[in-house]
């Protein structure tokens, strides 16, 4: 018997490669297929990525471009942000866009992504002397033109493109030289030099590293579109958060004009700021002071609700927590409808309300909610939600200029929460004259407040039923 040239046998080699396969949420690799994803336990998410990659070995020695410097030496090369003309945006980005820098925008269908980065790259063409270019994988140029006449973000150094392939988007860049990219979206974008489906991981991971790289080479701040999976995680490979500098999450009901815009990543600033935007039939408007959408604006104070002031990043907003109870008339337990907060919580200050205040509702359906869409979940709500609860079963309209602010224990106990300060300074510029705060809170006399420092619940609810 023959044995095989050292051709055939490379050839046959070859043939038996062993392939790996990769998550499309997660990124995990595995040697064989499997239905379910061991990491993210998503069904039907493995798909074949290739041959897996050679056994590592060291490279070869090379002369490094620049020499290793000390961290104290000053950096004259230090790219500053430039604001984009929108207050929000730039709060949250910490200053503005920085020349080089890719970030990635997330956020459900419909939320207004879109919306939001045509007006950046409007603002960006309009005050910083250089094109911005908007690459649309999703839309054809004249849905992007027809959406910028409806929400009049018109300007000349505001290019278009309507692309898939990475080697057109590059030329694009080559031709418009702009100062702002824009891809819409990394999903739907497609290298000719890598093997797999658009919108798999190979493709993402490639498209997402030649972007970078070209945006850091040429000093081209770049935004990246992301879709975002039934969970509201971005879909692609864990590694495409790594491989950019921001990760901004852009959040909403389609139900409510309220949009929020949070960093989850950011290496030029804080990760703690929240930019709040107001969507509406021509375009979307940034919120300076959004506390007016989540308080109902009422001349007659009327039972069930209680104003509450919440942080959200470093930013104070006040809220109205609203409540019915009623006597329930079908068989069976009584109701407790919840929207917009922490459903457990409420069930447990029923418990302490009945046990601590002496205000028993085991037969009585009981709802409470949020005002303006705002999701509440912040332990700091507790004391507003129980007032709310309880001037309701007893019909018991608590104050209009009064707020409350306190974490109720299962004791009874109301705790101190962070950002008292902060949080009654605000209620004082919106015209707050009262506020319940818990004992030992860490607060300084504000003009025209009064403000009551209260140990317990049974205690808050005495005070509030004398007034």
């Amino acid at each position: 018997m023959t044995k095989p040239s050292g051709t055939s046998a490379a050839k046959q080699q070859a043939k038996r490669a062993p392939t790996s396969y990769a998550c499309a949420e997660c990124g995990m690799t595995s040697i064989r297929w499997v239905g379910r994803c061991p990491e993210c336990q998503a069904w039907g998410t493995m798909a074949e990525e290739g041959a897996r990659a050679p056994a590592l070995a060291m490279p070869a020695l090379v002369t490094p471009r620049n020499a290793a410097q000390s961290i104290s030496r000053p950096d004259v090369a230090v790219a500053k942000a430039r604001p984009t003309g929108i207050a929000e945006l730039d709060r949250v980005l910490g200053g503005g866009l920085v020349p080089g820098a890719v970030l990635l925008l997330a956020g459900e269908p419909g939320v207004g992504k879109s919306t939001l980065l045509l007006e950046v790259g409007q603002k960006f063409a309009q005050q910083n002397g250089s094109p911005a270019l908007i690459v649309t994988g999703e839309e054809s140029t004249s849905q992007v033109r027809a959406r910028a006449e409806r929400t009049h973000t018109m300007h000349a150094e505001l290019f278009l493109a309507a692309e898939n392939d990475l080697g057109a988007v590059l030329s694009h860049l080559d031709e418009v030289k702009p100062g702002l990219l824009i891809l819409d979206s990394v999903q739907t974008i497609a290298s000719s030099t890598v093997d797999g489906v658009v919108g798999g991981v190979p493709q993402i991971r490639a498209v997402t590293a030649a972007i970078t790289a070209v945006a850091k080479e040429r000093g081209i701040a770049t935004v990246l579109v992301g879709h975002v999976t039934k969970d509201g995680s971005i879909a692609g490979p864990r590694a495409l958060e790594h491989l950019v500098d921001v990760v901004l999450y852009f959040e909403g009901d389609r139900h409510t004009s309220l949009r929020m815009l949070r960093a989850i990543k950011n290496r030029y600033g804080a990760t703690d700021e929240v930019g709040c935007f107001e969507m509406h039939e021509e375009g979307i408007d940034e919120l300076v002071d959004p506390s007016g959408l989540f308080v109902s604006n009422r001349d007659i104070a009327v039972p069930g609700t209680c104003v509450t002031v919440t942080v959200t990043g470093r930013r104070p907003l006040l809220s109205e927590v609203q409540s019915l109870v009623a006597a329930y008339s079908s068989a069976g337990s009584a109701r407790r409808s919840v929207t917009d907060l922490d459903a457990s919580r409420v069930n447990m200050l029923l418990a302490v309300l009945g046990r601590h205040a002496g205000v028993q509702l085991g037969d009585r359906d009981v709802y409470a909610a949020s005002v303006g869409g705002i999701k509440i979940t912040e332990p700091s709500v507790d004391l507003a939600v129980l007032l709310a609860i309880a001037s309701a079963a007893k019909d018991i309209a608590l104050p209009s200029t009064l707020c409350a602010i306190g974490e109720v224990s299962l004791t009874g106990d109301i705790r101190r929460v962070s950002s008292v300060q902060r949080r009654l300074s605000e209620a004082g510029r919106l015209g707050f004259r009262k506020a319940l705060v818990p004992q030992g809170s860490d607060w300084s006399h504000i003009a025209g407040m009064k403000v009551i420092e209260v140990p317990t619940v049974s205690k808050a609810w005495d005070f509030v039923a004398q007034l």
